[in-house]
């Protein structure tokens, strides 16, 4: 990832993310993404549609966007779903994209009623413009 592309990451959580269903069909869904040791993550839950469809096929297009209707961000990626510490990642992410939660107690808790995931963008290729 170069200079540029992390500098608009760093700056921009809104995406629009692309899988693939079973048949090939392309289905798009609005999610925030952020930077979290120099990783691309973003939250999901264990039974959200597209994690569905990474188990089964990982390569995922994103859509970064940003305030300006003219400056986006296209990125390939391979996703990798992490479950190991769902919890704690998810409040390293939380940490990138909002800062500290009011009750961290109440957002351990709510990261496992909710079945909570991450997924790590392997960034392949990025284009557009930034």
């Amino acid at each position: 990832m170069d200079d540029n592309v992390r500098a608009f990451l760093e700056n921009n959580h809104g995406a629009v993310q692309t899988t693939l269903a079973e048949d090939g069909t392309p289905h798009v869904a609005r999610i925030g993404v952020g930077l979290v040791g120099g990783k691309l993550w973003s939250s999901a839950t264990q039974d959200r549609v597209r994690t569905g469809h990474l188990r089964r096929d990982p390569r995922s297009t994103l859509c970064v966007l940003a305030e300006s209707p003219w400056q986006w961000l296209g990125i390939e990626a391979i996703v990798k779903i992490l479950e190991d510490d769902p919890v704690e990642d998810n409040l390293r992410l939380y940490r990138v994209l909002a800062g500290e939660p009011e009750d961290l107690e109440e957002y351990r808790a709510a990261m496992v009623t909710e079945k909570r995931i991450i997924y790590e963008f392997d960034i392949g290729r990025t284009y557009g413009q930034f």
